[in-house]
């Protein structure tokens, strides 16, 4: 597991972006935050992009992201090759994004779940191993070529 997080989102996120980075440098990650640095409204796909190239050159195994919806981020994320963003709301959900999907970013809705939920979703996603067999094949054909 890596210890080094990628977490930005949007201005409907930030409250929870900036609490969250709180509660994972306390359990021992190292939180690098894309943005938006301040709650005022913010266009996603300019924290999205840089988030999720770095996770694509290989600086980073994970990332969470956080907007009103959660749609709007992963949508986004699911743009680049390299990722594959799964939107979670339920701890079932964050599990099996990575059990089955080997996801790579977790999108959180913060206007949907309450913060604590928010909190367990990001432990479970990022302590979470990939099963691989069955599934290594049908991941091994998300990429478009």
């Amino acid at each position: 597991m890596s210890k080094i997080i990628a977490i930005g989102g949007d201005h409907a996120g930030f409250e929870y972006k900036t609490e969250l980075i709180e509660v994972l440098k306390a359990k021992g990650y190292e939180v690098k935050d894309f943005g938006p640095y301040t709650g005022a409204s913010a266009d996603y796909p300019d924290f999205v992009h840089p988030l999720c190239s770095a996770i694509e050159a290989g600086e980073f195994a994970q990332g969470i992201l956080i907007c009103g919806s959660g749609n709007g981020v992963a949508i986004t994320a699911n743009k680049h090759q390299g990722i594959r963003a799964a939107l979670c709301w339920t701890e079932d959900l964050a599990a099996l994004a990575r059990q089955h999907n080997d996801a790579n970013v977790l999108a959180l809705p913060a206007r949907f779940i309450p913060f604590d939920l928010a909190v367990k979703l990001a432990d479970i996603f990022l302590t979470t191993d990939f099963e691989g067999g069955r599934h290594a094949t049908r991941v091994n054909k998300i990429a478009c070529k």
